[in-house]
């Protein structure tokens, strides 16, 4: 039991994910993977990450120290490859980069600068988890206790790990993976096959789908365990989605659903760089008056009017296409509100909402851009989240906004309804407004109800005091996660054969 225990401390992860917080971002997979590792290794758990070297502005301004080199081999076409490390980022784990050139040299994650997708996202995703198992096969010094896989970029790993002849001595690596959206999937056709390493041909089915080389199934099927980021989403998965529902229903024995947390040291509003005036003491109304002062000198807003705001992508999952209908619903009844739309998307809702900017002053008003440090600004000094979601894994963003006093205003849905108890339903315990439906009216009276409590100035403090307490930090899920670890290790096998 004692050299068990000793192993466990000793233990090694690493976390193979497209995106990482500082250094590459495009909404919550990055937050959570720039986060979970630093309160992984604070327990004592050794843990590290790799993302593909994006010719980003953060990955430019880094010392990189070069740790492999090799060479993938996808059909006919050889790519070198190296393996860096970051020196000196103060990021509480070591970061890795796969720098394959001409793949993820490019000035943005999954599109260009203007919003357009990458043609060859199979050669890249397919070429960074290549890049990964070369790295590991030849590179014993560095090879992990379990891999930690996230999302359809990284679903192959534990499949190729199981049935490539070449990556066969990594078998015996228990494998994670991680699904934060299980509405991409990653699929694509079959006449892709060639680029894959050899496997045997009784392995196919592995790979699919409905007719398609599905990465997200595969990675289901093939980890030793799978999570998801709430357990109200990991139900959800069981009914819809996208097609996958027989198959998380089939493999529900291995899956969990583990809530993400926060970064309490990066979200904190008493030191927070990207906000202009913080916390002091316990004077919250203070805070929230003087950050809404801020943004109604950058924006066209009124700073006597409960301000809503929607930070994230302009997508369909993210019910962004309900918000012009319910803003323009809002102003038609008279109530007194402001309203502030934050990101990138859909082309269309750029335009509506730069209209809607010009036809509404002191009402709406927008910045369309990804933009960390507005963000920020946004949560210290809004009065309200907006959140219409039609699907949210698990949601990040009503932790940020109750971390700096901002109440949400969310559908009630996967980690929606897990973290955010409403406060019409459960008056001592709520956190914000929920409604249920994908629906104008629905979402409309919950809008209603904000305004309302707006106007009770002493029951706005209470509420406000009780969400900033609330802990939405990683040390629950640090522990879950750290149990899940140990539990794979112990059943391992070292001479090479998985589960």
């Amino acid at each position: 039991m004692l050299k068990q225990a000793t192993y466990y401390r000793s233990m090694k992860v690493l976390q193979i994910s497209a995106e990482c917080y500082p250094a590459a971002k495009s909404g919550g997979l990055g937050d959570v993977v720039g986060s979970l590792p630093k309160y992984l290794n604070q327990a004592g758990v050794d843990t590290s990450v790799i993302i593909p070297k994006y010719g980003l502005k953060w990955m430019e301004n880094i010392k990189w120290k070069v740790v492999h080199k090799g060479v993938i081999k996808m059909h006919q076409q050889y790519t070198n490859f190296t393996i860096e490390l970051a020196q000196s980022t103060k990021l509480g784990f070591p970061l890795y980069v796969a720098n394959i050139p001409e793949r993820f040299d490019r000035q943005g994650i999954y599109s260009d600068p203007g919003g357009h997708y990458y043609h060859d996202g199979v050669e890249r995703w397919l070429s960074f988890q290549l890049a990964i198992l070369n790295w590991l096969t030849n590179d014993e010094s560095v090879v992990p206790d379990v891999l930690h896989c996230h999302d359809h970029h990284t679903g192959l790993i534990p499949f190729f790990i199981k049935t490539v002849a070449a990556y066969r001595k990594l078998s015996g690596i228990p494998t994670v993976y991680t699904i934060h959206n299980g509405q991409y999937h990653g699929a694509y056709s079959w006449e892709k096959l060639y680029l894959l390493p050899h496997f045997a041909e009784a392995h196919r089915g592995l790979l699919d789908w409905s007719g398609m080389i599905n990465p997200l199934a595969t990675g289901v099927k093939t980890a030793w365990r799978v999570t998801t980021v709430s357990e109200g989403y990991m139900e959800e998965l069981r009914h819809q989605s996208v097609g996958l529902e027989p198959l998380f229903g089939h493999e529900q024995f291995k899956c969990k659903g583990i809530i993400n947390g926060i970064d309490n040291q990066v979200w904190d509003p008493a030191t927070d760089p990207r906000i202009t005036n913080h916390l002091k003491g316990t004077a919250i109304a203070k805070f929230k008056t003087e950050n809404k002062k801020e943004i109604a000198r950058q924006f066209n807003i009124d700073v006597k009017k409960p301000l809503f705001t929607f930070i994230g992508r302009l997508v369909y999952e993210k019910g962004a296409d309900l918000i012009p209908d319910l803003v323009k619903r809002v102003q038609q009844s008279g109530l007194k509100a402001n309203f502030f739309v934050l990101g990138t998307g859909e082309p269309y809702l750029h335009e509506m909402f730069k209209k809607m900017s010009k036809e509404m002053f002191n009402f709406f008003d927008t910045s369309l851009e990804y933009n960390e440090t507005l963000a920020h600004q946004l949560y210290a000094g809004s009065d309200f989240l907006l959140m219409p979601s039609r699907v949210e894994p698990c949601g990040l963003n009503q932790m940020y906004s109750c971390r700096y006093g901002t109440i949400p205003v969310v559908r009630a849905i996967g980690g929606l309804k897990d973290t955010i108890p409403d406060l019409i339903e459960s008056p001592k315990t709520g956190k914000g407004f929920r409604f249920y439906e994908f629906d104008l009216d629905e979402a409309f009276m919950a809008v209603y109800k904000a305004i309302e409590l707006h106007k009770n100035k002493k029951q706005l403090a209470e509420i406000r005091k009780r969400i900033m307490g609330t802990d939405f930090s990683w040390q629950s899920s640090v522990k879950q996660y750290k149990k899940m670890y140990e539990e794979l290790i112990s059943v391992s096998q070292p001479n090479g054969v998985s589960n």
